[in-house]
């Protein structure tokens, strides 16, 4: 198998990194894909800091040693603990995910920039290095999700778990100008819609949804390019793997079909 056609590799925690796999499948639909989901260990967003470097180098040890030419990290905690000494480790590509908080600020709208992610992505020196790269802090307002991931792995993308949840979460900000909403976990991209049907109803102006994972899959089609690593068009192929129940794949497999 030549360099190119080598396949690439992304991880999370769990199904959340699917939604950076769908967009990539989208944007680079010739290349062959692994995908890894640590469902023995997830959430990683309530482990501590030690904890979440030693899952994600375990996934990362298990994707190169797979074979692949490039590494995505499809998950905001892992990025802001694990990415550096992935970079240090692995002689291929690690490319990583961040909150789409830059494009929030730089874009013409007025008002308050909501983020919401894991705590563990909000407590960590990257993301406040993020946070302090792009300016305007004092307009950033942290919304720490703990629980959210959890709940869509269990495939609670629309019930009344997930609209209470985040009626909770948006009913502070009712009397305040939102410009936008920054999906700091790849886990709420599955939820977008519920998410802007819900903050549309308690949020008094109109705001717009910000995604990391498109300046991702972006990110990775330049940096293989760059490296002369694009694969010429053939059809595409996706294997999964799960670190705990096999079963889990079905669901990652369905995570992919989903309508967006």
């Amino acid at each position: 198998m030549t360099q190119k056609d080598r396949p690439i590799g992304f991880f999370d925690s769990g199904v959340g990194g699917i939604s950076v796999l769908k967009q990539a499948l989208k944007v680079l639909d010739g290349e062959n894909y692994i995908y890894l989901g640590d469902n023995l260990h997830v959430p990683y967003g309530n482990k501590t800091e030690d904890e979440i470097r030693r899952l994600s180098m375990q996934c990362g040890d298990f994707l190169y040693q797979k074979g692949v030419k490039a590494i995505v990290v499809a998950c905001n905690t892992a990025t802001s603990i694990a990415v550096q000494t992935m970079r240090e480790k692995y002689c291929i590509p690690v490319v990583s995910i961040e909150p789409a908080v830059k494009p929030a600020i730089e874009a013409d709208r007025c008002g308050k920039i909501l983020v919401m992610a894991t705590p563990a992505t909000i407590s960590q020196r990257r993301y406040n290095a993020l946070l302090d790269r792009v300016g305007h802090k004092e307009r950033v307002i942290n919304l720490p999700c703990e629980g959210l991931a959890q709940d869509i792995e269990q495939y609670a993308l629309d019930g009344p778990e997930i609209t209470d949840y985040l009626e909770e979460k948006f009913a502070p900000f009712a009397k305040m100008t939102v410009a936008g909403i920054v999906l700091g976990c790849t886990h709420y991209s599955f939820i977008e819609k519920t998410i802007r049907r819900v903050a549309g109803r308690i949020l008094p102006s109109e705001f717009e949804i910000y995604d990391g994972r498109y300046g991702t899959v972006r990110q990775l089609k330049r940096v293989l390019a760059e490296r002369g690593l694009l694969r010429e068009k053939r059809e595409s192929s996706v294997e999964f793997y799960a670190t705990g129940d096999q079963q889990e794949i079905e669901t990652f497999q369905k995570f992919l079909l989903l309508e967006e």
